[in-house]
């Protein structure tokens, strides 16, 4: 399968509600469509969480950032042009995305990818994807495709399969969560 072909063939596995099995700029991840709870759901079965924590999702461009945030603090746009490496920024006042995915004080995390493949995906899209590590909760992410759960690969309804080495680094982003006043908490470095 092409680079093209893989990337049409994970939209239309999200369009009709699936998930999908995709290297990120970080980590190998889980995702769907970001404005679905159903597939929001599905996500959290596969990785068996139950404490329906929130789910980062991920953007082709600081652009689309704007289209699911109330107000993006001032400060954000600083730091995602400082940043060189990857970082989810956890903003105030989701709007536009599923219910089950914001967190209770109604925040999202948010990063931008990197990635050529991720970009391409989400571009084409037109609409965020959920990103979360693929493994079952509780256990550590996995570094490369070969340590992924052998029950996340087959519960997922499409694998991306595009060179991994090249686009998937094993380390997770940094997140930082800012207010509306500007201030900043570090989450993880």
């Amino acid at each position: 399968m092409t680079y093209l072909e893989t990337i049409e063939k994970a939209i239309k596995v999200m369009r009709n509600g699936g998930i999908i099995l995709y290297p990120t700029d970080t980590i190998w991840g889980i995702g769907c469509d970001a404005t679905r709870e159903d597939t929001v759901e599905k996500i959290y079965k596969l990785k068996e969480r139950k404490d329906r924590k929130s789910m980062l999702v991920v953007v082709s461009n600081s652009e689309m950032i704007a289209d699911y945030v109330q107000e993006v603090p001032s400060i954000a746009w600083e730091l995602l042009d400082a940043a060189n490496d990857p970082l989810t920024i956890i903003y105030p006042g989701a709007v536009k995305l599923a219910n089950n995915l914001v967190s209770s004080d109604k925040s999202i995390g948010i990063r931008v990818c990197k990635s050529e493949f991720c970009k391409d995906l989400i571009s084409r899209f037109r609409k965020p994807i959920v990103s979360t590590s693929a493994n079952i909760s509780g256990n550590t992410f996995p570094k490369n495709f070969q340590e992924i759960d052998r029950k996340i690969k087959t519960g997922v309804d499409y694998i991306c399969d595009v060179p991994q080495i090249k686009l998937s680094p094993g380390k997770p982003s940094s997140i930082i969560k800012i207010g509306l006043g500007n201030e900043i908490k570090i989450i993880r470095k």
